[in-house]
């Protein structure tokens, strides 16, 4: 028996441990205990490794910890899980409506969401059938021959302990009957006292929400809880569940039920019951519904209650919209076949208003047509947009009396156009009109009369529009791109494209449709006029024609547009005809030169096409008696540009080597580093350089010389001429770059002395002088402190360039520091005036 006993829990592991890693270890010792044998049989019945188990005992003290891959409920906070079920809800819902063709159930957003807090509401009054119960507080204020305030808490068992008079049974009664007894019981026990009752604190219940709510489970409420509180707080109902049969129940039976749709669409809360402890309140599923979509004011899918009539249902969405076409509303549902049909009912008859509605029907309540005629429309820049009623006879300024009252300030008051649409065609054709002339001269012949269905389009003046006011999109290119598209559409052989374009210096160049007088005149009034640089001489015409053998070509013709804008010419515009206004040539354009520094009378002045600086400088009064002719700085803004190009290029050529440099290492021994910094102290040089654009010249030449080549003036020119210097300047690789003052007879490796001599970087070889007027001199050749014994004068310059022989024969380098060098020298020599 104890071997049977021992088997059963055994054999009842073994088949679901394959490896013997499930069994205890007291397990394992119980079944080591067994005879061979039987161990063997055992093993062989239920496919068990003997030799796994056991070493099964061994491992077990070497598991290694238990790992969760579920994380614990308890880890998950409310606040996720509310999230996560809403998120889950909120998807069945719409793909429920997605379902139903965009129709979802009405009513069930009421509750939805959750509850701010779950503390019982006290702040309300009282009333008077309140039923009191363990838990509530009575407060007892008696005044008379004793003053005494008393709170009085009924206990478990219903009852308050009353001081000296002992306890009073007061649960089940109403609060009016508790406080008659009280007032009772004072009068007759305490002489001259008299009392008055209210209530406190509240007591809090406990009741269940279930079935189809949203958030089912049992909640505590206030004591003076409804049934809509008890919702609130469960989050609402399911779009499964009912609303109109939502059940009140008390001790296993049915207390009332509540129609929500009574509340929802008449306000009446008269079946909203208070609720007792332990009351239950019951949603069951939802019953038959119908849809109702199209034009009433609430489309949804509503719940019936019993029998229901279309006109219970129109009810229940609000009614019919102004734009509703009762006659014909359909009513899709499914028959007896379980097909889908659809009936149709006039809901201005008796019949059709009590038309039964059966679950799954959907009713569609369609739209009456856009008007259809007795109209005019006005679109665009005026105060009252719209359609307005037409009459025949009527004329703009029927509808537009005021230039000022009914057009916006940004209209544009010269012109307007009408889109005309023709009875028998459905063509359209467009109108232009002088909106100044017909509001100003009603009745006149540019008061044009309307016809039916008549658009009237009025533009913005893009001239009026202050910077980021708009005065909505009225543009010329916004209202006639519809009417452009559709005149396009109906062109057809025998009836080409009536569309025309212009360019040039007109206010609004673009597409526009034909003018219907078809004159080149009309067609610049439509694109606004003509701006004060454009050539009355000639306008250019190109138009597509076919040739005798039908293949299509392009003519240019030209016509007098100061004949065709004063109505003396014939000319006719045809389809697809493009306009070109030409410009007068150089209008209005102006050419500065600025004269600065010794310059009689300095200041920005205007030349004419090709004049000189000579010419310019005699108009200036010529140079002061302080010139420095010399060292005068001319600068040109088409040398600045290419200067500026040159300084781009040196620096992407520059990075290049620096990158270059770098990458070799230390292949140059210790110069490399020397030479890294050496590329890196160029490259910032031409990165902080601005470029001058100065172009030499001989100004004293200029001036007096009759052979010197004259310099014809160009548009940005600037002339700046110095004081007489007294220095002569010294840049480059020298131990202290400066000025020193000129004295005659110094040389050039006199003032490179002065300065300290080169530094190790400098190349001696190559010195060279820079004169005041920015023409370079090489020196002679020889050793330093030699032969370089040439005479320098006030405001040269001395360069000394960088030895780049050396540092791996960069000649770029050379030509970048001369470059450099030269840039500076030119924005010294200005800033020192």
């Amino acid at each position: 028996m104890n071997v049977k006993k021992l088997l059963l829990p055994l054999a009842l592991i073994l088949p679901l441990t394959a490896t013997a890693q499930s069994i205890s270890p007291a397990q394992i010792e119980q079944f080591k205990q067994l005879p061979k044998a039987q161990q063997e049989a055992l093993a062989e019945r239920y496919g068990v490794d003997l030799d796994s188990l056991g070493s099964a005992s061994q491992r077990s003290s070497q598991r290694p910890q238990q790992v969760n891959v579920v994380e614990p409920i308890n880890s998950i906070t409310d606040q996720e899980r509310e999230q996560a079920r809403a998120k889950q809800q909120e998807g069945e819902e719409r793909a429920q409506a997605a379902k139903n063709g965009g129709l979802k159930p009405f009513g069930y957003d009421l509750f939805a969401g959750s509850p701010t807090t779950f503390a019982p509401v006290t702040e309300i009054p009282v009333p008077t059938d309140y039923t009191l119960g363990p838990g509530d507080v009575l407060r007892v204020q008696l005044w008379g021959k004793e003053n005494q305030n008393l709170e009085l808490p009924i206990s478990r068992d219903g009852s308050i302990s009353f001081p000296d008079s002992g306890p009073m049974n007061l649960a089940g009664l109403s609060f009016e009957e508790a406080r008659q007894q009280i007032r009772k019981r004072v009068s007759e026990q305490y002489i001259g006292v008299e009392a008055a009752v209210t209530l406190g604190e509240l007591r809090s219940m406990r009741v269940f929400v279930l079935g189809e709510a949203r958030n089912p489970g049992s909640y505590t409420v206030s004591s003076l809880s409804t049934i809509t509180n008890a919702l609130y707080v469960s989050g609402g109902v399911k779009q499964n569940g009912s609303l109109r049969n939502v059940q009140h129940k008390r001790n296993g039976k049915l207390v009332g039920t509540l129609d929500l749709y009574d509340l929802l669409l008449k306000g009446d809360s008269s079946a909203d019951n208070r609720l007792q402890p332990g009351d239950v309140i019951f949603i069951p599923p939802v019953g038959k519904r119908a849809g109702i979509e199209g034009e009433v004011y609430r489309p949804a899918l509503y719940e019936l209650d019993g029998e229901n009539t279309l006109e219970d249902l129109v009810s229940m969405a609000g009614g019919l919209t102004p734009q509703a076409y009762p006659q014909r509303i359909n009513i899709e549902r499914t028959n007896e076949d379980f097909l889908r049909i659809i009936a149709e009912a006039d809901y201005t008859a008796s019949k059709g208003r009590n038309a039964h509605i059966k679950a799954g029907d959907r009713v569609r309540i369609p739209s009456i047509s856009d008007i259809t005629g007795q109209y005019v429309e006005v679109k665009g820049a005026a105060t009252r947009a719209g359609k307005f009623a037409w009459v025949p006879g009527m004329r703009v300024s029927s509808i537009l009396q005021s230039l000022d009252a009914d057009l916006m300030p940004t209209a544009d008051k010269r012109y307007a156009a009408i889109v005309r649409t023709d009875r028998q065609t459905d063509s359209i054709s467009v109108l232009n009109l002088r909106l100044r002339d017909a509001i100003q001269k009603a009745g006149s012949n540019e008061d044009l009369q309307l016809e039916e269905k008549d658009r009237i389009l009025i533009f913005s003046d893009a001239g009026k529009v202050q910077g980021g006011e708009q005065g909505g999109n009225y543009t010329r290119e916004s209202l006639f791109a519809p009417v452009l598209q559709r005149l396009k559409a109906q062109a057809k052989p025998g009836a080409p494209q009536q569309t025309i374009r212009i360019s040039g210096p007109v206010r609004y160049p673009g597409e526009y449709p034909m003018p219907a007088s078809r004159s080149l005149a009309d067609a610049v009034f439509v694109a606004g006029g003509l701006k004060d640089s454009a050539s009355l001489y000639q306008a250019e015409i190109a138009r597509y024609t076919q040739d005798e053998s039908g293949i299509g070509q392009t003519r240019i013709l030209n016509v007098d547009l100061a004949d065709a804008m004063a109505g003396q010419s014939s000319f006719k515009l045809q389809s697809r005809d493009t306009i070109l206004i030409k410009s007068i040539p150089q209008f209005a354009k102006t050419r500065t030169i600025t004269l600065e520094g010794e310059v009689r009378y300095p200041g920005e002045y205007t030349f004419r096409e090709g004049e000189t600086l000579k010419e310019v400088l005699q108009r200036a009064g010529g140079l002061s008696s302080n010139a420095f002719p010399a060292g005068a700085i001319f600068t040109r803004e088409k040398l600045r540009q290419l200067e500026a190009q040159r300084l781009r290029e040196a620096e992407e050529r520059l990075q290049g080597d620096l990158l270059g440099v770098q990458l070799q290492g230390d292949s140059f021994g210790g110069q490399n580093t020397e030479r890294v910094q050496q590329v890196e102290d160029l490259l910032e040089d031409v990165q902080n350089s601005r470029p001058i654009g100065r172009m030499v010249i001989d100004l004293a030449a200029v001036l007096n010389d009759e052979s010197y080549q004259q310099v014809r003036l160009q548009d940005g020119d600037q002339l700046i001429v110095p004081t007489i210097p007294q220095s002569v300047s010294v840049f480059g690789e020298v131990q202290f770059p400066t000025s020193h003052l000129h004295q005659p007879g110094l040389t050039v490796d006199d003032y490179l002395q002065r300065s300290g001599g080169p530094t190790r970087q400098a190349d001696e070889s190559r010195v060279y002088v820079v004169k005041a007027d920015g023409s370079v001199r090489l020196p002679e050749r020889s050793r330093w402190f030699g032969g370089r014994s040439q005479q320098l004068e006030p405001g040269d310059t001395i360069i000394m360039p960088i030895d780049v022989d050396r540092l791996n024969q960069l000649e770029l380098w050379t030509n970048v520091s001369q470059i450099v060098y030269q840039m500076a020298l030119g924005a010294a020599a200005v800033g020192n005036l």
